[in-house]
């Protein structure tokens, strides 16, 4: 068996490399080209080099700057608040305390909700208790702004508990015993012992939720659609009207959409560096 899947390995690898080509290769190459050219259709795209580059970044609303300011900050800002309280959730439910598997299971359920669905109803939520005070959702950027925060929070929350869970669980009690023996409190234990064992477990952790906040569309479509006049628009729904709903800026729509790749991927890559050095140094 071994031999024959040595000799023959092609045909094994070729589905699998078909749907990459298929799927991914093919309309990345098209969308880079697409984004250097003039276009309604993919049929009759016109190359007109930088020009749709230059018209994202001159354009006079300033709505794509604002989106990649405003989307930098809710990606540092989620990423740090839905790790921290998935750390602390984990470290609290596996502690032998009493229905902790259904706590883990209750908290686990929102990352199950749909993105559109989850918006919706947060939306409900959010403008049934800014009522009081005589404002919605969307009165203001900074209300969208710490509704999606929320939002993420109370969905992703749950799934980096799992993650980190999973991570505490492979660690030998010993060591927790010995560091204690030694002296170190609790805090010093989770320091110097705990967290370094859990950096790989911190690198995915990271790693997700800093792409889903680059990344996020539906929550904030859903919540605030970027009203007021777009000042609440995360880059993924800027780039989305601009293609969609501007006639004439599909071009600079699908620079913009090049322009966030190139963002995510390099922010992506950095923090994966960042955070395996830590792992090879422990």
């Amino acid at each position: 068996m071994e031999r024959f899947i040595g000799r023959y390995w092609p045909v094994f690898v070729l589905p699998t490399l078909l749907a990459f080509l298929i799927g991914f290769l093919v309309p990345f190459g098209m969308g880079l080209y697409l984004s250097f050219c003039d276009f309604t259709t993919v049929s009759d795209a016109v190359f007109v080099g930088l020009n749709n580059y230059v018209r994202a970044f001159s354009d006079t609303s300033g709505a794509f700057i604002h989106s990649l300011w405003y989307t930098t900050l809710f990606a540092i800002l989620s990423t740090l608040l839905i790790n921290l309280f998935g750390l602390g959730i984990a470290l609290l439910l596996t502690r032998p305390i009493r229905g902790r598997n259904l706590y883990r299971t209750v908290l686990f359920l929102p990352n199950l909700i749909g993105g559109i669905v989850l918006g919706w109803l947060w939306q409900v939520i959010l403008n049934g208790v800014l009522a009081r005070w005589g404002v919605t959702i969307v009165t203001n950027e900074w209300y969208g702004f710490w509704g999606l925060m929320l939002i993420m929070l109370w969905q992703q929350a749950g799934y980096m508990m799992i993650i980190y869970i999973s991570g505490l669980t492979t660690i030998p009690e010993e060591l927790s015993e010995a560091a204690g023996i030694d002296g170190a409190s609790p805090w010093q234990t989770l320091w110097h012992v705990k967290l370094p064992m859990l950096m790989p477990s911190i690198t995915i952790g990271t790693f997700l939720t800093l792409t889903n906040g680059f990344k996020l569309f539906d929550q904030n479509l859903a919540l605030t659609n970027g009203m007021p006049s777009g000042r609440s628009e995360l880059l993924a729904l800027n780039i989305y009207n601009t293609f969609y709903g501007r006639a004439g800026w599909e071009g600079a729509g699908q620079a913009k959409a090049v322009v966030f790749c190139a963002i995510v991927v390099g922010i992506a890559l950095l923090q994966l560096r960042l955070t395996q050095s830590r792992e090879v140094q422990q």
